[in-house]
């Protein structure tokens, strides 16, 4: 009887420490879902569409250069107001203002920006290290076609 007690203890305590196996989940069905990055995105930064530098004087014949530019374009050069001339350096040859299909040199340039206002319109102009001045239009909007 003793013995048939201690088979029945021993059979409980085996019994209370065993872990049971968990059933193996079926397929679980899966959301899609933003899934985790190893990068981290911020927005540019504000120089990299319009670069800012330190204040500086417009030199006569960058502003003959403008001028004569404006002239090429119908507008009377003699009304130009000077908004704003800064030395910066910009990212590339493109002085900030890439075309659609040209390839500019990739190597920090010193330059120049110049904002001037004619008539109620202004003309963003860009200068490397010479007095040749570069109108820095907005790109067009580029027409979008649907393939299916």
């Amino acid at each position: 009887m003793r013995r048939l007690g201690c088979l029945v203890v021993l059979a409980l305590v085996s019994a209370c420490s065993m872990n049971p196996t968990p059933a193996s989940p079926g397929p679980q069905e899966s959301t899609p879902g933003p899934q985790p990055s190893r990068f981290i995105t911020t927005e540019p930064l504000p120089s990299a569409s319009v670069p800012s530098g330190t204040p500086a004087t417009l030199s006569a014949p960058r502003l003959a250069a403008i001028q004569a530019d404006l002239r090429t374009r119908g507008v009377a050069p003699e009304a130009v107001q000077v908004i704003s001339a800064e030395n910066v350096t910009f990212n590339d040859g493109s002085l900030g203002c890439p075309k659609p299909g040209v390839q500019y040199t990739q190597a920090l340039v010193d330059g120049m920006r110049v904002v001037v206002a004619v008539g109620g319109r202004t003309y963003d102009y860009r200068f490397g290290t010479g007095d040749t001045p570069v109108l820095c239009e907005p790109a067009a909007p580029r027409a979008s076609s649907s393939t299916r």
